[in-house]
């Protein structure tokens, strides 16, 4: 599924209307209908007494009412008539539904859902946020229809609106086009829904919710459900955009989705289809019936040290949990003894000499010398800060042709070589992926967490493609972004992860993955899928997401 910016959609939405010919009518009409489609089913879902007797009908009426008109009144003799669900209803009196319309077109979307829930049979009301008279355009048409239809209507500041009368409110006031707070009339309307309690559907986004980056702005509808138009808004798959759009339902009206590519970079939601059928990845991880531990690779993790011995553990273990044949552990030689056995099946190398416990400078030349004999070289997790480490991580940059994976303090080395700090060191002849947390990220880029978070997408997908790198950006729905521009938001996982180990775990995932031979795009995506994935799994066996340990996501891969 693709992600689009506001920009993209607006283009998608031109091409459409002036290159294919689609009448903006026509897209108009396809997007009202669904919002009240969503409405309907709201009510079903919400349906208490006599709502659940009308959930039954229109359910009834919805999979076989029709009338029979051949010989012996069975099915397929003479002809049956089936009706629009939405037209034969019975009339719901106790569903009250106040449409909040603003000027533009998502108003207009607004109003064409009016028509067809007063079609269903339902009661409603419009509350327009500027005078009727201000709508232009496709939007002014609906007015007008809606008038003739003699729907009732309010406007604000001219007359009460209350809204302990209705069951619940359609929020069409503002489109993926508005920026900044809401103002006025829009944001006192706003503020009303969210007091009122009742539950609210927004069009294609909530009103007050950046499109983009997903940033809320105070005040922004709270939705229990948002009808996304045509194709999914960057804003609604980033938090705290997600947390304010409610349950997310994606409705074509009309558009073909492959035009989203053509009108910029490609995003899309990352699911298993998108896994096997854009990225090509066997998400079985069949194996070979005559392999064996050298077809399936050997990573290197040059991580950990005796604060943090536990990280580097975590990642090989991890590693081989993914699936390749082999790995081995660098680590302090004061370390080793402390850790042999811990896990039969990995290796262990010193590379680090001194009694501390701790890497140093000169460790660069032996992990060098190790990876010279390995598939795949990550470093990172538990690595802690030494003085010339920074140099220490561009030796590994420069003179190693495997790939890389950095993660943790490797990131915090990289980003004391300063903003263009890949693109100083020299482009790698072989993948580099890089795995940071918000916090990292922002030291990579110069700026604070917050401002990573505002656009979490933008940021990461601009620093891929400018420093020539593989980017996971980790945290709720973490972002994969490419050098070539592409990225992927990924759909597994869950809160529980936010526990100390997780990220190094990932870092294993990712380099066993690269180690059986799966390009940077491939592991990075399929190594953060399967990382929730698994979490998800060990939450369910543990009972409770908050009890999650890395160690457990580890086991349930």
């Amino acid at each position: 599924m693709f992600i689009v910016t506001a920009e993209q959609m607006r283009a998608v939405d031109e091409h459409t209307i002036h290159k294919l010919g689609i009448p903006a009518a026509s897209l108009m009409e396809n997007a009202g209908r669904a919002i009240a489609e969503e409405v309907i089913r709201l009510c079903r879902e919400e349906g208490s007494g006599s709502g659940v007797e009308r959930g039954a009908q229109y359910e009834k009426v919805a999979s076989d009412s029709m009338a029979h008109t051949g010989p012996g009144d069975r099915h397929g003799h003479g002809g049956d008539i089936i009706a629009d669900p939405a037209l034969v209803m019975e009339q719901p009196g106790d569903q009250q539904w106040y449409m909040l319309i603003g000027k533009g077109n998502n108003g207009g979307d607004g109003l064409v859902a009016a028509r067809h829930l007063v079609e269903a049979g339902l009661g409603v009301t419009l509350v327009y946020a500027d005078a009727p008279a201000a709508l232009r355009g496709e939007a002014a048409v609906q007015r007008d229809a809606a008038a003739q239809l003699g729907i009732p209507a309010l406007v604000h500041g001219r007359e009460a609106v209350d809204f302990s009368r209705c069951t619940g409110i359609v929020d069409a006031l503002l489109g993926t086009g508005s920026r900044g707070a809401p103002r006025g009339a829009y944001a006192a309307l706003i503020e009303a829904a969210n007091s009122s309690g009742k539950p609210v559907v927004s069009a294609d986004v909530p009103s007050g919710l950046n499109a983009d980056t997903g940033e809320v702005y105070e005040p922004c509808i709270q939705a229990r459900v948002t009808v996304c138009l045509a194709l999914l808004k960057r804003g609604l798959v980033q938090y705290p955009g997600a947390s304010a759009a409610g349950r997310i339902v994606v409705r074509s009206i009309g558009i073909p989705a492959r035009l989203a590519p053509e009108h910029g970079p490609s995003v899309r939601l990352l699911t298993e289809e998108v896994l096997r059928s854009t990225l090509r990845v066997d998400t079985g991880r069949l194996r070979a019936p005559d392999g064996h531990k050298g077809t399936y690779g050997h990573v290197l993790l040059a991580a950990g040290s005796l604060p943090m011995s536990g990280a580097g553990l975590l990642s090989a273990k991890a590693a081989l949990r993914a699936g390749c044949g082999l790995a081995t552990w660098a680590l302090p030689a004061a370390l080793l003894p402390h850790v042999i056995g811990i896990v039969p099946e990995l290796m262990l190398a010193p590379a680090a000499d001194g009694e501390s416990g701790e890497w140093n400078a000169a460790s660069a030349d032996a992990v060098l010398r190790l990876a010279e004999s390995r598939d795949v070289l990550a470093t990172g997790p538990g690595l802690g800060r030494f003085k010339g480490d920074t140099d220490w991580l561009r030796r590994l940059w420069q003179h190693t042709d495997r790939p890389l994976v950095i993660d943790a303090d490797a990131l915090n080395m990289l980003a004391d070589a300063g903003p263009t700090g890949p693109r100083d060191w020299g482009k790698r002849g072989s993948a580099t992926i890089l795995t940071p947390h918000p916090g990292e990220m922002g030291r990579l880029l110069g700026m604070s967490t917050p401002e990573v978070q505002r656009d979490r997408i933008g940021h990461a997908a601009r620093y891929a493609r400018e420093q020539g790198v593989t980017l996971v950006l980790k945290g709720a729905r973490t972002v994969i972004a490419t050098p070539s521009g592409e990225a992927y938001i990924n759909t597994t996982g869950h809160a529980g992860m936010a526990t100390g180990g997780a990220g190094d775990v990932l870092t294993g995932i990712i380099a066993g993955l690269l180690a059986q031979g799966l390009s940077a795009e491939q592991a990075a995506a399929f190594g953060v899928f399967l990382h929730g994935q698994a979490a998800e799994r060990a939450a369910l066996l543990r009972g409770d997401p908050a009890s999650l340990l890395a160690g457990d996501i580890m086991d349930a891969l």
